[in-house]
Protein backbone atom coordinates (compact mmCIF):
# COMPACT_ATOMS: atom_id res chain seq x y z
CA UNK A 1 0.00 0.00 0.00
CA UNK A 2 2.74 2.42 0.99
CA UNK A 3 4.67 1.76 -2.20
CA UNK A 4 1.97 3.76 -3.98
CA UNK A 5 1.05 6.24 -1.24
CA UNK A 6 4.58 7.48 -0.48
CA UNK A 7 5.53 8.13 -4.16
CA UNK A 8 2.19 9.97 -4.55
CA UNK A 9 3.05 12.19 -1.57
CA UNK A 10 6.61 12.70 -2.85
CA UNK A 11 5.18 13.88 -6.17
CA UNK A 12 4.40 17.22 -4.47
CA UNK A 13 8.06 18.10 -3.68
CA UNK A 14 8.93 16.87 -7.20
CA UNK A 15 6.46 19.36 -8.64
CA UNK A 16 7.67 22.30 -6.57
CA UNK A 17 11.41 21.63 -6.87
CA UNK A 18 11.80 20.67 -10.53
CA UNK A 19 12.86 23.45 -12.93
CA UNK A 20 10.14 24.99 -15.07
CA UNK A 21 11.04 23.31 -18.37
CA UNK A 22 11.07 19.87 -16.71
CA UNK A 23 7.90 20.37 -14.67
CA UNK A 24 5.43 18.53 -16.90
CA UNK A 25 7.75 15.70 -18.07
CA UNK A 26 8.88 14.84 -14.51
CA UNK A 27 5.37 15.00 -13.07
CA UNK A 28 4.08 12.84 -15.92
CA UNK A 29 6.91 10.29 -15.63
CA UNK A 30 6.56 9.90 -11.87
CA UNK A 31 2.75 9.62 -11.96
CA UNK A 32 2.97 7.07 -14.78
CA UNK A 33 5.42 5.06 -12.68
CA UNK A 34 2.96 5.15 -9.75
CA UNK A 35 0.19 4.00 -12.10
CA UNK A 36 2.30 1.06 -13.29
CA UNK A 37 3.19 0.05 -9.71
CA UNK A 38 -0.51 0.16 -8.77
CA UNK A 39 -1.22 -2.59 -11.33
CA UNK A 40 0.41 -5.00 -8.86
CA UNK A 41 -2.70 -4.68 -6.69
CA UNK A 42 -4.66 -6.61 -9.32
CA UNK A 43 -2.74 -9.76 -8.37
CA UNK A 44 -4.89 -10.99 -5.50
CA UNK A 45 -3.70 -14.28 -4.05
CA UNK A 46 -5.36 -14.32 -0.64
CA UNK A 47 -8.17 -16.70 0.24
CA UNK A 48 -10.18 -14.25 2.34
CA UNK A 49 -10.31 -11.58 -0.36
CA UNK A 50 -8.55 -8.87 1.64
CA UNK A 51 -4.91 -8.23 0.72
CA UNK A 52 -2.14 -5.71 1.53
CA UNK A 53 -3.64 -5.44 4.99
CA UNK A 54 -2.48 -3.06 7.66
CA UNK A 55 -4.36 -1.47 10.55
CA UNK A 56 -6.15 1.17 8.50
CA UNK A 57 -5.95 0.15 4.86
CA UNK A 58 -6.58 -2.95 2.81
CA UNK A 59 -7.61 -3.85 -0.71
CA UNK A 60 -10.17 -6.42 -1.78
CA UNK A 61 -11.64 -7.35 -5.18
CA UNK A 62 -14.16 -4.50 -4.90
CA UNK A 63 -11.77 -1.65 -4.17
CA UNK A 64 -8.78 -2.80 -6.26
CA UNK A 65 -10.19 -1.92 -9.73
CA UNK A 66 -11.25 1.51 -8.46
CA UNK A 67 -7.83 2.11 -6.88
CA UNK A 68 -6.04 1.19 -10.09
CA UNK A 69 -8.41 3.45 -12.07
CA UNK A 70 -7.58 6.33 -9.71
CA UNK A 71 -3.83 5.86 -10.14
CA UNK A 72 -4.18 5.42 -13.88
CA UNK A 73 -6.00 8.71 -14.23
CA UNK A 74 -3.40 11.06 -12.73
CA UNK A 75 -0.86 10.82 -15.62
CA UNK A 76 -3.76 11.18 -18.07
CA UNK A 77 -4.97 14.35 -16.36
CA UNK A 78 -1.45 15.77 -16.46
CA UNK A 79 -1.23 14.94 -20.18
CA UNK A 80 -4.60 16.53 -20.89
CA UNK A 81 -3.95 19.76 -18.98
CA UNK A 82 -0.55 20.55 -20.44
CA UNK A 83 -1.76 22.75 -23.27
CA UNK A 84 -4.41 24.91 -21.62
CA UNK A 85 -2.29 25.76 -18.56
CA UNK A 86 0.79 26.56 -20.71
CA UNK A 87 0.16 30.32 -20.60
CA UNK A 88 -0.17 30.48 -16.81
CA UNK A 89 2.70 31.51 -14.49
CA UNK A 90 4.85 28.54 -13.35
CA UNK A 91 3.63 28.66 -9.75
CA UNK A 92 0.04 28.32 -10.83
CA UNK A 93 0.94 25.35 -12.99
CA UNK A 94 2.68 23.75 -10.01
CA UNK A 95 -0.34 24.44 -7.83
CA UNK A 96 -2.62 22.86 -10.44
CA UNK A 97 -0.65 19.60 -10.58
CA UNK A 98 -0.34 19.59 -6.78
CA UNK A 99 -4.13 19.73 -6.47
CA UNK A 100 -4.48 16.78 -8.85
CA UNK A 101 -1.91 14.84 -6.81
CA UNK A 102 -3.63 15.59 -3.50
CA UNK A 103 -6.90 14.45 -5.04
CA UNK A 104 -5.30 11.12 -5.96
CA UNK A 105 -3.90 10.80 -2.43
CA UNK A 106 -7.33 11.31 -0.81
CA UNK A 107 -8.99 8.93 -3.28
CA UNK A 108 -6.49 6.14 -2.58
CA UNK A 109 -7.10 6.57 1.15
CA UNK A 110 -10.88 6.57 0.60
CA UNK A 111 -11.00 3.42 -1.52
CA UNK A 112 -8.61 1.45 0.67
CA UNK A 113 -9.92 2.52 4.09
CA UNK A 114 -11.01 -0.33 6.35
CA UNK A 115 -12.70 2.00 8.86
CA UNK A 116 -15.94 3.51 7.61
CA UNK A 117 -15.25 6.78 9.44
CA UNK A 118 -11.91 7.09 7.66
CA UNK A 119 -13.71 6.46 4.38
CA UNK A 120 -16.18 9.22 5.29
CA UNK A 121 -13.42 11.73 6.09
CA UNK A 122 -11.58 11.03 2.84
CA UNK A 123 -14.89 11.10 0.93
CA UNK A 124 -15.35 14.67 2.22
CA UNK A 125 -11.67 15.62 1.76
CA UNK A 126 -11.89 15.05 -2.01
CA UNK A 127 -14.32 17.99 -2.14
CA UNK A 128 -11.64 20.58 -1.37
CA UNK A 129 -9.20 20.03 -4.30
CA UNK A 130 -12.12 19.50 -6.70
CA UNK A 131 -13.76 22.72 -5.56
CA UNK A 132 -10.50 24.62 -6.03
CA UNK A 133 -10.06 23.15 -9.52
CA UNK A 134 -13.58 24.15 -10.57
CA UNK A 135 -13.65 27.63 -9.06
CA UNK A 136 -10.10 28.69 -9.94
CA UNK A 137 -9.41 27.02 -13.29
CA UNK A 138 -12.92 26.83 -14.72
CA UNK A 139 -13.64 28.36 -18.12
CA UNK A 140 -16.63 30.66 -17.65
CA UNK A 141 -17.86 33.16 -15.11
CA UNK A 142 -20.48 30.70 -13.80
CA UNK A 143 -17.76 28.55 -12.24
CA UNK A 144 -18.34 29.99 -8.75
CA UNK A 145 -22.02 29.16 -9.03
CA UNK A 146 -21.11 25.61 -10.15
CA UNK A 147 -18.71 25.24 -7.22
CA UNK A 148 -21.41 26.33 -4.77
CA UNK A 149 -23.87 23.80 -6.21
CA UNK A 150 -21.24 21.06 -6.03
CA UNK A 151 -20.30 21.84 -2.43
CA UNK A 152 -23.77 22.27 -0.99
CA UNK A 153 -25.41 19.27 -2.67
CA UNK A 154 -22.63 16.98 -1.48
CA UNK A 155 -22.39 18.44 2.03
CA UNK A 156 -26.16 18.47 2.57
CA UNK A 157 -26.27 14.82 1.53
CA UNK A 158 -23.36 13.70 3.68
CA UNK A 159 -24.27 15.30 7.02
CA UNK A 160 -26.97 12.67 7.75
CA UNK A 161 -24.38 10.01 6.89
CA UNK A 162 -22.08 11.20 9.69
CA UNK A 163 -24.92 11.03 12.25
CA UNK A 164 -25.89 7.58 10.93
CA UNK A 165 -22.30 6.33 11.23
CA UNK A 166 -21.97 7.57 14.83
CA UNK A 167 -25.23 5.77 15.69
CA UNK A 168 -23.91 2.63 14.04
CA UNK A 169 -20.69 2.85 16.02
CA UNK A 170 -22.76 3.04 19.21
CA UNK A 171 -24.86 0.01 18.24
CA UNK A 172 -22.15 -2.29 16.91
CA UNK A 173 -19.09 -1.05 18.82
CA UNK A 174 -17.01 -1.13 15.61
CA UNK A 175 -16.99 0.40 12.16
CA UNK A 176 -14.24 -1.72 10.70
CA UNK A 177 -15.22 -3.23 7.34
CA UNK A 178 -13.27 -6.36 8.24
CA UNK A 179 -15.43 -7.18 11.28
CA UNK A 180 -18.71 -5.35 10.72
CA UNK A 181 -19.99 -8.00 8.30
CA UNK A 182 -19.68 -10.65 11.03
CA UNK A 183 -21.52 -8.68 13.74
CA UNK A 184 -25.18 -9.39 14.49
CA UNK A 185 -27.54 -7.69 12.05
CA UNK A 186 -29.19 -4.62 13.53
CA UNK A 187 -32.91 -5.17 14.15
CA UNK A 188 -34.67 -2.55 12.07
CA UNK A 189 -38.33 -2.05 12.86
CA UNK A 190 -39.12 1.53 13.88
CA UNK A 191 -39.54 4.61 11.67
CA UNK A 192 -36.32 6.00 13.15
CA UNK A 193 -34.48 2.97 11.78
CA UNK A 194 -35.87 3.66 8.34
CA UNK A 195 -34.71 7.26 8.53
CA UNK A 196 -31.32 5.94 9.63
CA UNK A 197 -31.22 3.69 6.56
CA UNK A 198 -32.01 6.65 4.32
CA UNK A 199 -29.35 8.74 6.08
CA UNK A 200 -26.74 6.07 5.41
CA UNK A 201 -27.43 5.99 1.69
CA UNK A 202 -28.40 9.59 0.92
CA UNK A 203 -24.82 10.89 0.72
CA UNK A 204 -23.87 8.20 -1.77
CA UNK A 205 -27.01 8.68 -3.85
CA UNK A 206 -26.27 12.41 -4.15
CA UNK A 207 -22.71 11.60 -5.16
CA UNK A 208 -23.77 9.01 -7.75
CA UNK A 209 -25.86 11.17 -8.62
CA UNK A 210 -29.43 9.87 -8.42
CA UNK A 211 -31.92 11.56 -10.75
CA UNK A 212 -33.51 14.37 -8.74
CA UNK A 213 -30.33 15.31 -6.86
CA UNK A 214 -28.21 15.40 -10.00
CA UNK A 215 -28.32 19.11 -10.79
CA UNK A 216 -24.85 19.82 -9.41
CA UNK A 217 -23.19 17.42 -11.85
CA UNK A 218 -23.81 19.05 -15.27
CA UNK A 219 -22.97 22.46 -13.78
CA UNK A 220 -19.72 21.22 -12.23
CA UNK A 221 -18.73 19.34 -15.40
CA UNK A 222 -19.41 22.19 -17.78
CA UNK A 223 -17.48 24.75 -15.73
CA UNK A 224 -14.55 22.54 -14.65
CA UNK A 225 -11.24 22.45 -16.57
CA UNK A 226 -10.54 19.23 -18.45
CA UNK A 227 -8.74 17.52 -15.53
CA UNK A 228 -11.63 18.39 -13.21
CA UNK A 229 -14.15 16.88 -15.60
CA UNK A 230 -12.03 13.77 -16.05
CA UNK A 231 -11.58 13.04 -12.35
CA UNK A 232 -15.24 13.88 -11.61
CA UNK A 233 -16.61 11.54 -14.26
CA UNK A 234 -14.07 8.78 -13.85
CA UNK A 235 -13.55 8.47 -10.12
CA UNK A 236 -15.52 10.86 -7.90
CA UNK A 237 -18.91 9.53 -9.05
CA UNK A 238 -17.65 6.02 -8.31
CA UNK A 239 -17.11 6.97 -4.64
CA UNK A 240 -20.92 6.96 -4.36
CA UNK A 241 -21.30 3.49 -5.84
CA UNK A 242 -18.42 2.11 -3.77
CA UNK A 243 -19.87 3.56 -0.56
CA UNK A 244 -23.29 2.08 -1.32
CA UNK A 245 -21.82 -1.37 -1.93
CA UNK A 246 -19.97 -1.19 1.38
CA UNK A 247 -22.92 0.12 3.41
CA UNK A 248 -25.63 -2.18 2.02
CA UNK A 249 -23.85 -5.19 3.53
CA UNK A 250 -24.55 -3.69 6.96
CA UNK A 251 -28.10 -2.44 6.28
CA UNK A 252 -29.27 -5.89 5.20
CA UNK A 253 -32.85 -6.50 6.38
CA UNK A 254 -34.33 -3.10 5.49
CA UNK A 255 -33.05 -2.67 1.96
CA UNK A 256 -35.46 -4.91 0.12
CA UNK A 257 -38.47 -2.87 1.29
CA UNK A 258 -36.97 0.61 1.29
CA UNK A 259 -35.04 0.54 -1.96
CA UNK A 260 -38.14 0.58 -4.23
CA UNK A 261 -38.47 4.36 -4.64
CA UNK A 262 -34.74 4.73 -5.25
CA UNK A 263 -34.63 1.99 -7.91
CA UNK A 264 -37.66 3.57 -9.61
CA UNK A 265 -36.03 7.02 -9.50
CA UNK A 266 -32.75 5.63 -10.84
CA UNK A 267 -34.40 3.86 -13.78
CA UNK A 268 -36.68 6.81 -14.55
CA UNK A 269 -33.55 8.96 -14.45
CA UNK A 270 -31.93 6.77 -17.14
CA UNK A 271 -34.75 7.68 -19.52
CA UNK A 272 -35.10 11.33 -18.48
CA UNK A 273 -31.42 12.26 -18.62
CA UNK A 274 -31.09 10.33 -21.89
CA UNK A 275 -33.92 12.42 -23.33
CA UNK A 276 -32.22 15.59 -22.04
CA UNK A 277 -29.06 14.47 -23.90
CA UNK A 278 -30.98 14.31 -27.18
CA UNK A 279 -31.78 18.03 -26.84
CA UNK A 280 -28.36 19.30 -25.69
CA UNK A 281 -26.50 21.98 -27.62
CA UNK A 282 -23.47 22.01 -25.33
CA UNK A 283 -21.00 19.17 -25.87
CA UNK A 284 -19.68 18.90 -22.30
CA UNK A 285 -23.19 19.13 -20.90
CA UNK A 286 -24.28 16.22 -23.11
CA UNK A 287 -21.42 14.01 -21.84
CA UNK A 288 -22.22 15.04 -18.24
CA UNK A 289 -25.90 14.11 -18.54
CA UNK A 290 -24.94 10.80 -20.14
CA UNK A 291 -22.91 10.09 -16.97
CA UNK A 292 -26.07 10.58 -14.89
CA UNK A 293 -27.94 8.06 -17.02
CA UNK A 294 -25.17 5.44 -16.80
CA UNK A 295 -24.91 5.93 -13.04
CA UNK A 296 -28.70 5.41 -12.79
CA UNK A 297 -28.19 1.87 -14.08
CA UNK A 298 -25.37 1.36 -11.58
CA UNK A 299 -27.61 2.54 -8.71
CA UNK A 300 -30.34 0.11 -9.76
CA UNK A 301 -27.83 -2.75 -10.02
CA UNK A 302 -26.44 -2.07 -6.53
CA UNK A 303 -29.79 -1.61 -4.80
CA UNK A 304 -31.30 -4.94 -5.84
CA UNK A 305 -28.38 -6.63 -4.07
CA UNK A 306 -27.78 -9.71 -6.19
CA UNK A 307 -24.27 -10.92 -7.09
CA UNK A 308 -25.01 -10.22 -10.75
CA UNK A 309 -26.21 -6.72 -9.97
CA UNK A 310 -23.10 -5.94 -7.91
CA UNK A 311 -20.75 -7.33 -10.55
CA UNK A 312 -22.51 -5.50 -13.39
CA UNK A 313 -22.40 -2.28 -11.39
CA UNK A 314 -18.66 -2.54 -10.76
CA UNK A 315 -17.87 -3.42 -14.39
CA UNK A 316 -20.01 -0.53 -15.63
CA UNK A 317 -18.37 1.88 -13.16
CA UNK A 318 -14.86 1.01 -14.36
CA UNK A 319 -15.68 1.03 -18.07
CA UNK A 320 -17.76 4.20 -17.77
CA UNK A 321 -14.84 5.83 -15.96
CA UNK A 322 -12.50 5.21 -18.89
CA UNK A 323 -15.09 6.01 -21.59
CA UNK A 324 -16.48 9.27 -20.21
CA UNK A 325 -13.00 10.49 -19.30
CA UNK A 326 -11.93 9.87 -22.92
CA UNK A 327 -15.00 11.76 -24.17
CA UNK A 328 -14.17 14.75 -21.98
CA UNK A 329 -10.60 14.73 -23.33
CA UNK A 330 -11.94 14.70 -26.89
CA UNK A 331 -14.37 17.52 -26.11
CA UNK A 332 -11.44 19.46 -24.69
CA UNK A 333 -9.30 18.99 -27.82
CA UNK A 334 -12.21 20.46 -29.82
CA UNK A 335 -12.59 23.30 -27.34
CA UNK A 336 -8.90 24.19 -27.47
CA UNK A 337 -9.15 24.61 -31.25
CA UNK A 338 -12.56 26.21 -31.75
CA UNK A 339 -12.99 27.91 -28.32
CA UNK A 340 -16.63 26.90 -28.26
CA UNK A 341 -18.52 24.03 -26.70
CA UNK A 342 -21.64 24.63 -28.81
CA UNK A 343 -22.03 21.69 -31.16
CA UNK A 344 -23.58 23.71 -33.99
CA UNK A 345 -20.51 25.93 -34.23
CA UNK A 346 -17.91 23.15 -34.31
CA UNK A 347 -19.11 20.45 -36.67
CA UNK A 348 -17.76 18.55 -39.63
CA UNK A 349 -14.41 18.20 -37.90
CA UNK A 350 -13.70 14.89 -39.61
CA UNK A 351 -12.67 16.88 -42.67
CA UNK A 352 -10.06 18.81 -40.70
CA UNK A 353 -8.89 16.21 -38.15
CA UNK A 354 -9.52 12.74 -39.61
CA UNK A 355 -7.54 10.74 -37.03
CA UNK A 356 -9.32 12.51 -34.16
CA UNK A 357 -12.61 11.46 -35.78
CA UNK A 358 -11.51 7.82 -35.46
CA UNK A 359 -11.02 8.32 -31.69
CA UNK A 360 -14.41 10.07 -31.48
CA UNK A 361 -15.98 7.10 -33.25
CA UNK A 362 -14.44 4.56 -30.87
CA UNK A 363 -15.33 6.56 -27.76
CA UNK A 364 -18.94 7.09 -28.93
CA UNK A 365 -19.31 3.37 -29.64
CA UNK A 366 -17.93 2.56 -26.20
CA UNK A 367 -20.43 5.03 -24.71
CA UNK A 368 -23.38 3.31 -26.37
CA UNK A 369 -22.12 -0.09 -25.10
CA UNK A 370 -20.97 -1.79 -28.27
CA UNK A 371 -20.19 -5.52 -27.93
CA UNK A 372 -17.71 -6.89 -26.91
CA UNK A 373 -16.64 -3.91 -24.77
CA UNK A 374 -16.98 -4.19 -20.97
CA UNK A 375 -19.62 -1.41 -21.06
CA UNK A 376 -22.02 -3.88 -22.68
CA UNK A 377 -21.07 -6.64 -20.24
CA UNK A 378 -21.87 -4.41 -17.26
CA UNK A 379 -25.12 -3.12 -18.74
CA UNK A 380 -26.31 -6.60 -19.69
CA UNK A 381 -25.62 -7.98 -16.22
CA UNK A 382 -27.49 -5.10 -14.58
CA UNK A 383 -30.41 -5.33 -17.01
CA UNK A 384 -30.63 -9.11 -16.51
CA UNK A 385 -30.59 -8.85 -12.73
CA UNK A 386 -33.20 -6.05 -12.79
CA UNK A 387 -35.37 -8.16 -15.11
CA UNK A 388 -35.00 -11.08 -12.71
CA UNK A 389 -36.19 -8.82 -9.87
CA UNK A 390 -39.21 -7.49 -11.75
CA UNK A 391 -39.84 -7.95 -15.45
CA UNK A 392 -41.49 -4.51 -15.69
CA UNK A 393 -38.04 -2.93 -15.48
CA UNK A 394 -37.28 -4.19 -19.00
CA UNK A 395 -39.46 -1.41 -20.46
CA UNK A 396 -37.40 1.24 -18.66
CA UNK A 397 -33.94 -0.24 -19.24
CA UNK A 398 -34.74 -1.09 -22.86
CA UNK A 399 -35.92 2.44 -23.62
CA UNK A 400 -32.85 3.76 -21.79
CA UNK A 401 -30.40 1.78 -23.94
CA UNK A 402 -32.25 2.85 -27.10
CA UNK A 403 -31.99 6.53 -26.15
CA UNK A 404 -28.32 6.06 -25.18
CA UNK A 405 -27.56 4.74 -28.66
CA UNK A 406 -29.49 7.70 -30.09
CA UNK A 407 -27.64 10.46 -28.30
CA UNK A 408 -24.22 8.82 -28.70
CA UNK A 409 -24.69 8.73 -32.47
CA UNK A 410 -26.14 12.25 -32.42
CA UNK A 411 -23.03 13.48 -30.61
CA UNK A 412 -20.70 11.78 -33.09
CA UNK A 413 -22.57 12.86 -36.24
CA UNK A 414 -23.08 16.40 -34.98
CA UNK A 415 -19.44 17.01 -34.13
CA UNK A 416 -17.68 15.03 -36.89
CA UNK A 417 -19.79 14.61 -40.02
CA UNK A 418 -20.98 17.07 -42.62
CA UNK A 419 -19.25 20.07 -44.22
CA UNK A 420 -16.78 22.19 -42.25
CA UNK A 421 -18.39 25.55 -41.29
CA UNK A 422 -17.00 28.61 -43.04
CA UNK A 423 -15.87 30.33 -39.85
CA UNK A 424 -13.38 27.56 -38.96
CA UNK A 425 -10.35 28.77 -40.86
CA UNK A 426 -7.03 27.62 -39.41
CA UNK A 427 -7.14 24.65 -37.03
CA UNK A 428 -4.06 23.41 -35.22
CA UNK A 429 -3.21 19.86 -36.30
CA UNK A 430 -3.65 17.13 -33.71
CA UNK A 431 -0.65 16.47 -31.50
CA UNK A 432 0.82 13.09 -30.64
CA UNK A 433 0.22 14.03 -26.97
CA UNK A 434 -3.54 13.99 -27.64
CA UNK A 435 -3.44 10.70 -29.50
CA UNK A 436 -1.44 9.13 -26.67
CA UNK A 437 -3.95 10.48 -24.17
CA UNK A 438 -6.98 8.92 -25.88
CA UNK A 439 -5.09 5.69 -26.57
CA UNK A 440 -4.29 5.36 -22.86
CA UNK A 441 -8.02 5.59 -22.17
CA UNK A 442 -9.33 3.23 -24.83
CA UNK A 443 -6.57 0.58 -24.91
CA UNK A 444 -7.15 -0.52 -21.27
CA UNK A 445 -10.89 -0.59 -22.01
CA UNK A 446 -10.31 -2.97 -24.93
CA UNK A 447 -7.80 -5.06 -22.95
CA UNK A 448 -10.39 -5.61 -20.21
CA UNK A 449 -12.32 -7.76 -22.70
CA UNK A 450 -9.49 -10.31 -22.49
CA UNK A 451 -9.47 -10.57 -18.69
CA UNK A 452 -12.77 -9.36 -17.27
CA UNK A 453 -12.32 -11.11 -13.91
CA UNK A 454 -10.07 -8.19 -12.87
CA UNK A 455 -13.20 -6.05 -12.51
CA UNK A 456 -15.75 -8.66 -11.42
CA UNK A 457 -15.58 -7.69 -7.77
CA UNK A 458 -16.70 -10.13 -5.11
CA UNK A 459 -17.96 -12.77 -7.55
CA UNK A 460 -14.51 -13.60 -8.89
Amino acid sequence: MLKVLIPTLMLIPTIWLSPKKWLWPTALAQSLLIALISLLWLKNLSEVGWTTLNLYMATDPLSTPLLVLTCWLLPLMILASQNHTALEPPNRQRMYISLLTSLQFFLILAFSATEIIMFYIMFEATLIPTLMLITRWGNQAERLNAGTYFLFYTLAGSLPLLVALILLQNNLGTLSLLTVQFSDPVSMTTTADKLWWAGCLLAFLVKMPLYGVHLWLPKAHVEAPVAGSMILAAVLLKLGGYGMMRMLVILEPLTKELSYPFIVLALWGVIMTGSICLRQTDLKSLIAYSSVSHMGLVTGGILIQTPWGFTGALILMISHGLTSSALFCLANTNYERTHSRTMVLARGLQMALPLMAAWWFLASLANLALPPLPNLMGELMIITSLFNWSWWTLALTGTGTLITAGYSLYMFLMSQRGPLPAHIMALDPTHSREHLLIALHLVPLVLLILKPELVWGWVA
